[in-house]
């Protein structure tokens, strides 16, 4: 299996790329975001490569670094999120974005993603809540607000407001990070408008 590939970019697409390996060119998908990361034709790029095998084709699929393709794999354990899917939603969401958005459990920003219905959304933060790879920011700090999402109050107020800053252009490990040390300062007995308001002052201080 091919796991990973070094050479010059011949052609860019929309959702896919022509690396040229020493000669022979190769056809890898790509999402979106991936394309959009990637430099003109005629630069050496490392690509991380997702390799599938089926009786009629071979298709390599390819990521920026090994966190995408671990994204990738992970999704595709979903019912109902293929690889198709699964490139679109990482075209969307960066790795730190999907991690913190199903620590939250917070299925409005996976379903930004073209394609993923709420139901989907649900599914993907429900059965991968335990076994995301964790690949970013304070892993203390994620599996605190999830206990914090137990309590329904709380969890409408950390949803809005991180539905809030996502919708105003922060990330989502932004969004989680500032929501935590507006937290950490006030307390847990916090309305959503004050909440967003102190996050924000966290954003720009």
């Amino acid at each position: 299996m091919i796991g990973k590939l070094k050479g010059v970019i011949d052609t860019l697409g929309k959702n896919s790329i022509i690396l040229d390996v020493q000669g022979v060119g190769y056809l890898v998908n790509c999402s979106l975001r991936t394309v959009s990361c990637l430099p003109q034709s005629g630069n050496v790029v490392v690509l991380s490569i997702e390799t599938h095998v089926r009786e009629t084709e071979i298709k390599l699929f390819g990521f920026l670094d090994d966190r995408e393709r671990d994204w990738f794999r992970l999704l595709q354990n979903v019912q109902g999120v293929g690889a198709k899917l699964a490139l679109a939603i990482l075209g969307t969401l960066t790795p730190e974005e999907l991690d913190s958005a199903i620590s939250l459990q917070n299925e409005a920003i996976v379903s930004r993603s073209p394609g993923v219905g709420l139901k989907v959304a649900q599914r993907i933060v429900a059965e991968l809540k335990d076994k995301s790879p964790r690949l970013s920011g304070d892993l203390s700090l994620k599996i605190n607000f999830r206990k914090k999402m137990n309590e329904s109050n709380t969890d409408t107020t950390i949803k809005d407001s991180v539905s809030a800053l996502t919708h105003l252009g922060y990330s989502g490990q932004q969004a989680v990070s500032a929501i935590s040390a507006a937290r950490m300062k006030v307390g847990d007995e916090i309305d959503s408008p004050t909440l967003i308001r102190l996050s924000l002052k966290e954003l720009i201080s």
